[in-house]
């Protein structure tokens, strides 16, 4: 019955499919927000471990955890640029409406294909934009095209080279305490090898609870990264 119903509904004009692309985005970039504030919420939690493991002289952990910070931080940077290009998006479709009044139908637009294809290669946004992308070209608005994920590849690579010297800030700046007192040589030193000390002070923990609320830690982070 439905299908039957399908084939008499009336055809979206180019002015109400526009419309309806729009308040999608609208919707993308609301959840788009909701990601940013979801892994910044995380953030603090992390922040708290990595200081924890920097009291405890277990500097492995705490540069484990800092990589996963570092990688949020940057997943959150590419979350914002994804909303901005959303919102070109949404922009440069509002800019077909003049012409698809005009002429009654809508034309292809460079800008708009450039700006879908960017956010088909974002892992956040691919399937999203995958779909956007045939309905786009079944109406004309865009050119049939495949994704290319080698941009998210490189990227990959580059986030490992940088790695390194990206931890050591945010150690210094979440156990500067720890961290600043020390020698470089010995500090970086530290940052390779796990301690195997305590202070006296300090009360024995389970190895096995540390590793599994570190692990959770990790996982939650990991979650709302994706």
């Amino acid at each position: 019955m439905d299908s039957v119903k399908g084939l008499f509904k009336p055809k979206p004009t180019p002015q109400q499919q526009l419309r309806d692309w729009q308040r999608r985005l609208r919707q993308e970039c609301r959840n788009v927000d909701r990601q940013i504030r979801d892994v910044q919420r995380e953030e603090k939690n992390v922040q708290k471990a990595i200081k924890d493991c920097a009291k405890r002289n277990d500097m492995a952990s705490a540069k484990s955890l800092a990589k996963e910070l570092v990688r949020s931080r940057r997943a959150v940077t590419r979350l914002y640029e994804n909303k901005a290009q959303l919102n070109s998006v949404s922009m440069h479709l509002g800019e077909l409406v003049a012409t698809s009044r005009a002429v009654g139908h809508l034309s292809k637009s460079a800008d708009v294909m450039k700006l879908v294809n960017k956010l088909m290669k974002a892992p956040e946004m691919a399937a999203t934009m995958q779909e956007f992308s045939k309905e786009m070209t079944k109406a004309g608005v865009i050119e049939e095209m495949m994704n290319d994920a080698v941009d998210s590849a490189l990227d990959s690579e580059d986030i490992e080279e940088e790695i390194e010297e990206e931890v050591d800030k945010v150690l210094t700046e979440l156990a500067g305490e720890t961290a600043s007192e020390l020698p470089d040589a010995v500090r970086k030193e530290r940052l390779k090898q796990p301690s195997t000390s305590q202070t006296v002070d300090e009360e024995p923990i389970a190895e096995g609870a540390e590793d599994d609320e570190l692990d959770q830690i990790r996982a939650r982070l990991a979650n709302v990264r994706s």
